[in-house]
């Protein structure tokens, strides 16, 4: 579990800022995703929230270099084969259940579980996982919550996702228990959808930049 954990976060260390992408038509996943490394965000959440999201994953790893696709929104033990299958180096989930837990097991793909209470964190911390994934932020606390667990639980990382823009990360980031955080701001649909991929790599330099 120790080198599933340390290579985890060799990906999120790669930036202060996870990109977490809802990809409608796979078409666009390689020019979005050679912005984004464009702008520094190598590491790449696609989620499974449309049909065209394996087919997305594929193309980024085969086509994007410098890119480390990961899968988001990984609900049970298909979609993880799946999303492996399909070339992520990085597993998400919202949460956890036992079957989750038990898949992660098969593969080296590492998973970053999602956890929104100390008693949820306790129990992955039993099984092993030392980095999180804190969802829905905001919606559960925001960084102050975060920062009243970084005492009781210390040695517990968290990429904190859900409601965070450029306008609030640095209050994330700033937090002794924060590696990384995830937003969707780095890539906006009307962006995608009108191809403005400088655009994109913009807003990826800004993210990238609050690494400080």
């Amino acid at each position: 579990m120790r080198e599933k954990n340390e290579k985890l976060l060799s990906v999120l260390k790669l930036q202060p800022v996870v990109p977490v992408l809802i990809i409608e038509d796979a078409k666009t996943a390689v020019p979005l995703a050679r912005a984004l490394v464009a702008g520094g965000l190598k590491a790449i959440e696609i989620t499974l929230r449309t049909p065209a999201a394996l087919d997305a994953i594929r193309a980024v790893a085969d086509e994007v270099e410098g890119a480390v696709p990961g899968a988001g929104t990984i609900l049970n033990a298909a979609q993880f084969e799946q999303a492996v299958t399909a070339g992520s180096q990085f597993i998400v989930s919202p949460g956890s259940t036992p079957s989750l837990l038990d898949a992660a097991e098969d593969f080296e793909v590492p998973l970053l579980p999602g956890a929104a209470t100390a008693s949820e964190v306790m129990a992955l911390r039993d099984e092993g996982y030392e980095v999180l994934k804190f969802f829905p932020a905001e919606q559960a606390g925001g960084a102050s919550y975060l920062k009243s667990l970084a005492s009781p639980l210390a040695g517990t990382l968290f990429c904190p996702t859900g409601g965070i823009s450029l306008s609030n990360a640095k209050d994330y980031l700033s937090l002794p228990n924060i590696v990384c955080v995830g937003g969707s701001w780095v890539a906006p649909k009307e962006l995608i959808v009108k191809g403005d991929w400088a655009g994109i790599t913009k807003l990826a330099a800004e993210a990238f930049a609050l690494k400080g």
